[in-house]
């Protein structure tokens, strides 16, 4: 099982959680796709993006539901990263938490597949 991550401001999971599903945040809204993040890349998209943000929600969702609508195409330094092309469903989110961020700096302890 290959998991990936999708970070969701506080509003943009409100949102998501009311409607049963979404296009995603903003960005993804204009790029197509909701953008997501494989294990290894979670921690700097949320350093890169949403530095000192407070009250945000990384999801878990699991690859295999999402079939041929998630492609792994190439980004940041050629790395290729998850991108959903179709809407995402609360059922595929495997699990949901709070992002905390301590001292500055948002805290994956736990939260994250080794």
């Amino acid at each position: 099982m290959t998991v990936v991550y999708k970070i969701f401001r506080a509003v943009e999971h409100e949102a998501f959680h009311r409607n049963g599903s979404t296009l995603g945040a903003p960005v993804d809204i204009a790029d197509g796709f909701v953008h997501m993040s494989s294990r290894d890349q979670v921690v700097e998209t949320v350093a890169k993006h949403f530095s000192g943000e407070t009250g945000l929600k990384i999801l878990g969702i699991e690859t295999d539901g999402l079939g041929d609508a998630l492609r792994w195409e190439p980004s940041r330094g050629g790395a290729l990263f998850p991108h959903l092309y179709r809407e995402l469903r609360l059922e595929d989110v495997l699990w949901t938490r709070d992002l905390p961020l301590v001292d500055g700096a948002h805290d994956f302890t736990g939260l994250i597949d080794s």
